[in-house]
Parts: structure tokens; C-alpha cells; sequence
């Protein structure tokens, strides 16, 4: 006799997720170069693990696995080459099925990961919960972004797409956007591919990597601030965090003039008025990209023009961020739930009910909104370095002579109980190379670390310095050892 299959229950409101998670019997995974993005997510999914090829918590986290022997690899170029070699390591795989649930490995999510991440996880048994490589690729291109926006009615700074020949071809092609102007290539960060030109000298030196493109996005250039904003599409509408501010190209934390290093979220963050336009225009871009066949979670960069007060698009990244971290641990997430929960549960093949105007509506509000700010430290110097000594991660505590100390373990940033102490998550890791633009460790702190004409505050200038002095390099001159040095991680955006 067949056995009988009962239908599953619908999940009815906040309460019931949230249940249903702490109950999960399915194994789900993280799986990336570290656990960063999705700190803390272990302690609301029952069953969740984090797959990481730096262990970045001495084997300290529960619920951190690493394999323990590197085995050979080509250099890593990405993190979808860091999360393909995982997925081929025999330790991790062994992981994998020694915890497979009803026969069924589970299910994984990636910061990055492409068609060969896709075949690899297949292999093992793993469905992945996002949209397609292929669909994230096209939605990830900065020049698809634009024609989205259009699609969404979310507005743009001036631009125009089109392949650039050479200077004069240029300045013809984006003569009604004036003499100053930012371009783009399709993909890469902005640290490595935002170009500033305003005249023929400044061209010549991202000469190549402009041309070679079919098309680039060419902008006008403004005078701007940096936010982002956190959202998920759903089955019943888009969710929206708060805006937060970015902090972009700092030299005390980047060597790339346009680079993100960091985040702080905030109630008062920019006027009301632009955190009303910049939440409209995500709910409409979410939206869309629903229309375009997108589920899940997605950020948006936005600009604020400082000269008329204008909201515009920056790019899109679909997917989780280094921002994750911060929109995740804020306590309007922690009083109804993190919204890659939300992203998850799309994954989860059960219906639930939820609304997400009242969700949207409480998430709006000043009041449930902390303070909150993140530093992404980078190696700033021109050298490669090999690092003899570095902090570990977990909870440091400023001294009364303004120098820092370890004083406890701990998995993530809940644990900061005051502006005197900060959670450090440790990338860099002792007997391993370090150079221009490595990722060092992310820094995370109560209050804000900027000031209103976003400047870094001497507090954070602190905090940078105190952490810098914890590493103890030895600096690499010949050229041989650098490189030999260079095949290491860190020559590309790890978050």
C-alpha cells in the first residue's frame, strides 16, 4: 500500500517562519571563501553550515567546516574558482554526504558561482538557492542594470552604452554628459573598474580595458554619495531594508579610488525623503526583476546627487554582499527575522502567507533601526608581504592608552556591548601573502564611523591603525618570491 503524503502546512505570518526554520531538518550550506556574508545565519537555521576555504575562526566556530589539506589547484581567479575547488575537495564532499538527510545532501547558497559550480553541486546532490548562473551573470552586467532600471522607471544618472573606439570616438558618443565622465565595464567591482576620465591622458591609461568591450556604460559624473540598500523578492512582493551609507575609496582602507570598504546603517541615515525614493525604487526594481524571472535576495547601490538632492541608481548585485553582514544583524532583523530568511524560504517548497507592506512599513520606521557601522581594511601599500603574526578574530577591547587587546572569543557582532569594543573577522592569516588590495579582515563596530560630510572619524582612523599594528610582515623584495607569492588569495574582491 502507497504510503500516504500528507500536504504540507502553510506557514502563516512571522511566527510560523521562524518556526519552521529553528525545526529545519534540511541540510543547508554556505559555501565561499569565508563566512562573512552570512554570519549568525547557524543560529536561526537549524542545520546551517558554513563551507569556507579560509578559517577565519582557528576551527573555533561550531559550525564552520574547512578542509584541512590543500590539495593542488590552479590559481584562483575568483570566487567561483574558490567555491568550484571546494566542491571537487574530497574532505568536503565527504562532509557533504555524511550529512545528507532522507538520502538528499541539501541545499547550498554562494556568494558567487558559475555553470561549473552548478554541474559540481549537481554532482554531489546540492540545489542551489538562487537564480541561474546565467541569469545572474546577464542581471550582474552593469549595462543590462541600466536597461532594467529603464524597464523598472527607476532613474539613472545621465548616461549612454555604446563601444568606444578610442578618445574621439568618446567624446562624441557622450557629448551631452560634459567634459567629466565615469565609466564602467560590464562586470568586476568598482574599486577595479570605474574609471574616472576628463581628458585624453586619463583615457590612455584604461585605454585597453575600455576598448575591449562591446559596450560600457559611460556616465556623468556627479558630485555624489554612495548608499546601498538590501532587498529579496518574494512570492507575495519585495522586501526592503534600510538604506545605509557606503564608504567608498577611503585610502586608509582601499588602494582603489572608487572602492567599497565599508558600511554604516543608521535611522537618520540621508533625508527622509531619499530614504522614501530609494526604498520606492528598489520595491520597483524588485518588482521587475520578478517580471524578469528573478527570485531572491539582491542589492542596490544608489547616488545621491549632493548638488540637487537626486536619487539615482549605481549598479545592481544579485545576490547576498559584503553589506549582508550589517542589514542581517540590525534589530529590526532580529526582531522579525533576517531577510535572507526570507530568500531561503522561496528555496524551501513550502507555502506561507506574509505581508510584506506590514514587514516593509516596520522596517521603515526610525525606531527599529541601531547603529551600526563596518570597516573592510585592506593591504593599501604597493608590496607583497608575508604575514608572520595576525589578530584573531572575535571581540577586541580598546585600551586606556588607546591601543586595542584580544579580549574573547565570539562568532559575530551582537557580542560588541560598547563603542569601546569592536568584533574583527580575520581574513589574512598568519603564513600567508598579503599585497596591494588583499582583503585583511573586516572591523565592526557600535556607532557610526563617519562623520555627516562623510569623512572618517578619528575613531575609526584608530581602530584602522590599532588593527594594521596587529600584523606583524615580513616584506618580500625578490622577484622570485613575488612571484611565487601571487598565485595566493587576495588579487580579487573575496566579499
Amino acid at each position: 500500500m502507497a504510503k500516504e503524503i500528507k500536504p504540507v502546512k502553510t506557514l502563516k505570518g512571522l511566527s510560523d517562519i521562524r518556526r519552521f526554520f529553528h525545526r529545519n531538518e534540511t541540510p543547508i550550506y554556505f559555501i565561499s571563501a569565508t563566512n562573512f556574508n552570512l554570519l549568525g545565519a547557524d543560529e536561526w537555521i537549524k542545520g546551517f553550515k558554513f563551507i569556507c576555504y579560509i578559517e577565519c575562526f582557528d576551527g573555533l566556530h561550531p559550525n564552520v567546516f574547512s578542509p584541512k589539506e590543500e590539495i593542488p589547484h590552479e590559481e584562483f581567479e575568483g570566487i567561483e574558482d574558490i567555491n568550484n575547488y571546494l566542491l571537487e575537495h574530497k574532505e568536503v564532499v565527504d562532509y557533504i554526504k555524511s550529512r545528507k538527510k532522507d538520502g538528499h545532501a541539501g541545499k547550498a547558497m554562494f556568494l558567487m558561482f558559475d555553470d561549473k559550480t552548478e554541474k559540481l553541486a549537481k554532482k554531489i546532490g546540492l540545489e542551489i538557492c538562487f537564480p541561474s548562473a546565467k541569469m545572474r551573470t546577464d542581471m550582474d552586467n552593469k549595462v543590462n542594470t541600466n536597461r532594467i532600471a529603464e524597464k523598472a522607471g527607476v532613474a539613472c544618472v545621465p548616461y549612454v552604452l555604446s563601444h568606444v573606439k578610442d578618445y574621439g570616438h568618446l567624446r562624441e558618443v557622450s557629448k551631452k554628459l560634459g567634459n567629466d565622465l565615469v565609466i564602467q565595464t560590464p562586470f568586476g567591482d568598482s574599486g577595479h573598474t570605474t574609471f574616472f576620465i576628463s581628458n585624453q591622458e586619463e583615457f590612455e591609461k584604461h585605454e585597453q580595458e575600455i576598448i575591449q568591450e562591446k559596450e560600457v556604460k559611460i556616465m556623468k559624473r556627479i558630485n555624489c554619495r554612495g548608499s546601498a540598500i538590501e532587498a529579496c523578492v518574494t512570492r507575495h512582493g519585495t522586501i526592503v531594508a534600510p538604506l545605509m551609507t557606503e564608504l567608498v575609496g577611503f585610502p586608509e582602507l582601499t588602494p582603489y579610488k572608487g572602492g567599497w570598504c565599508g558600511n554604516e546603517i543608521y535611522a537618520g541615515a540621508f533625508s527622509k525623503s531619499i530614504r522614501q525614493k530609494a526604498r520606492k525604487y528598489t520595491r520597483l526594481f524588485g518588482e521587475q526583476l520578478r517580471k524578469e524571472g528573478y527570485k531572491g535576495y539582491f542589492e542596490l547601490d544608489f547616488l545621491i546627487d549632493q548638488d540637487n538632492g537626486e536619487v539615482y541608481l549605481g549598479e545592481l548585485n544579485p545576490r547576498v554582499t559584503g553589506a549582508s553582514s550589517i542589514t542581517n544583524h540590525a534589530v529590526f532583523a532580529l526582531a522579525d527575522a533576517p531577510l535572507f530568511l526570507f530568500h531561503l524560504l522561496e528555496w524551501m517548497d513550502v507555502p506561507y502567507e506574509l505581508s510584506v507592506k506590514a514587514l516593509n512599513d516596520r522596517w521603515g520606521r526610525p525606531e527599529n533601526i541601531d547603529d551600526w557601522s563596518q570597516l573592510v581594511i585592506k593591504h593599501t601599500r604597493d608590496t607583497v608581504e608575508l604575514v608572520k603574526e595576525a589578530p584573531r578574530s572575535g571581540i577586541w577591547k580598546k585600551q586606556k592608552d588607546g591601543s586595542i587587546k584580544y579580549d574573547r572569543m565570539d562568532t559575530h557582532r551582537r557580542a560588541v556591548e560598547s563603542q569601546k569594543e569592536a568584533f574583527f573577522l580575520r581574513i589574512a592569516e598568519k603564513d600567508k601573502y598579503i599585497y596591494e588590495g588583499a582583503d585583511m579582515g573586516i572591523l565592526v563596530m557600535r556607532g557610526r564611523l563617519m562623520t555627516d560630510d562623510f569623512k572618517l572619524t578619528q575613531r575609526a582612523k584608530n581602530w584602522i591603525k590599532a588593527i594594521h599594528e596587529q600584523y606583524i610582515t615580513d616584506e618580500i623584495d625578490s622577484a622570485k618570491e613575488v612571484e611565487e607569492a601571487m598565485p595566493g588569495i587576495g588579487s580579487f574582491k573575496l566579499l
